[in-house]
């Protein structure tokens, strides 16, 4: 019964505020991956007996900022997949065309996934406030392995959702999906981060070399 009443109150504040109902329910599912991701980080540390690291809030506000931004773009975007390949031919008819749907997983794949992940990378870096140098490493680093893991397993995920989520449904099962995949890429994005870190503070360490006589 709960579950309906908030099935209808989404639905309800989806026709109303479309985009400021994917940009909110996208950034608490963003936040969601990130909270999982830091608290099974700290579950390891203590495993292996490292230092303990305190809860990160500015990394999961990023996190919250990065879906409540993106996940408007993403509800046209569906929009747009809806129009280009519509799966039913004919009005009313209960026949999906498994062609429409392979292009229309085809589609977000080759063209969403990497701009969507460039923009998550790139995004984050500036949140962080790396400079040049720093981000574009993290693109060396992180992109294509980031990519290649999406293609592993965002294909099945999307053509789930594009066959039978509802149209207002399609980016928070995403998000919902998405939960395990922002954990991903929280654990790939705080390692290189970690890095940088490490790397930045080895060179601010190093004394001058000096030629004593």
């Amino acid at each position: 019964m709960a579950t309906l009443s908030l099935a209808r109150a989404y639905q309800h504040s989806f026709d109303t505020h479309p985009n400021i109902t994917l940009a909110l329910t996208g950034g608490c599912l963003n936040s969601l991956g990130d909270f999982v991701a830091q608290i099974t980080e700290k579950t390891l540390d203590r495993n292996e007996l490292v230092e303990y690291r305190r809860y990160d809030f500015p990394r999961t506000l990023r996190f919250f900022f990065y879906g409540f931004t993106i996940s408007p773009f993403l509800g046209r975007w569906n929009s747009i997949l809806e129009r280009w390949f519509p799966l039913r031919a004919l009005s009313g008819s209960r026949k999906v065309s498994v062609q429409a749907l392979s292009k229309r997983v085809a589609c977000d794949q080759l063209v969403m996934a990497p701009i969507g992940l460039a923009l998550f990378l790139g995004s984050m870096g500036i949140m962080e406030r790396r400079n040049f140098g720093q981000i574009k490493e993290k693109y060396t680093d992180l992109y294509m392995p980031a990519l290649f893991m999406n293609w592993k397993v965002w294909p099945i995920a999307q053509l789930i959702n594009f066959r039978y989520m509802p149209l207002p449904y399609r980016v928070p099962f995403q998000s919902g999906c998405g939960v395990f995949w922002t954990l991903y890429l929280s654990h790939l994005n705080a390692k290189e981060d970690q890095k940088q870190d490490l790397e930045a503070a080895s060179r601010h360490h190093t004394p001058n070399s000096k030629t004593t006589m």
